[in-house]
């Protein structure tokens, strides 16, 4: 995995990085099954605390075919961070393609039912050059 393929932003003091990763092992190339993995890290810098209440990603396939995933959580949570607090999360992507990008927003709300929108930077779901050599 490379870390330029992943990404870092931060939105009014809640840093979002991702890690993404090809899973070969959950993947079938010749039927067009391509698995990817992400690992997600929501750490409050900021100096309010803040509770992640939905999520929007939006992925892109190589053919440019858009689809909208939107729901409650994460991976069945909510997590609540004060400031300092990190939580940290993997999840799994497939794709039709062996390519794909990734980004998105969680809505997030304060203390004072302020609700605010931390972006997701467009992240990159590509299978390794090593691995496409391997495959071919």
């Amino acid at each position: 995995m490379s870390d330029s393929l992943g990404s870092i932003t931060v939105t009014e003091g809640i840093r979002i990085e991702v890690r993404p990763e090809y899973l070969s092992e959950y993947s079938a190339p010749e039927r067009n099954k391509f698995f990817y993995g992400y690992h997600i890290r929501i750490s409050n810098e900021g100096d309010r605390w803040a509770k992640l209440l939905t999520r929007h990603w939006i992925i892109i396939n190589a053919d440019g075919d858009r689809q909208d995933v939107e729901g409650k959580g994460v991976i069945g949570e909510q997590p609540e961070l004060h400031p300092g607090e990190v939580h940290e999360y993997d999840s799994l992507c497939p794709i039709d393609t062996d390519w794909g990008t990734m980004e998105g927003s969680y809505t997030m709300i304060r203390e004072d039912e302020e609700e605010f929108k931390a972006v997701i930077t467009r992240f990159y779901l590509a299978v390794p050059k090593e691995v496409q050599i391997e495959e071919s």
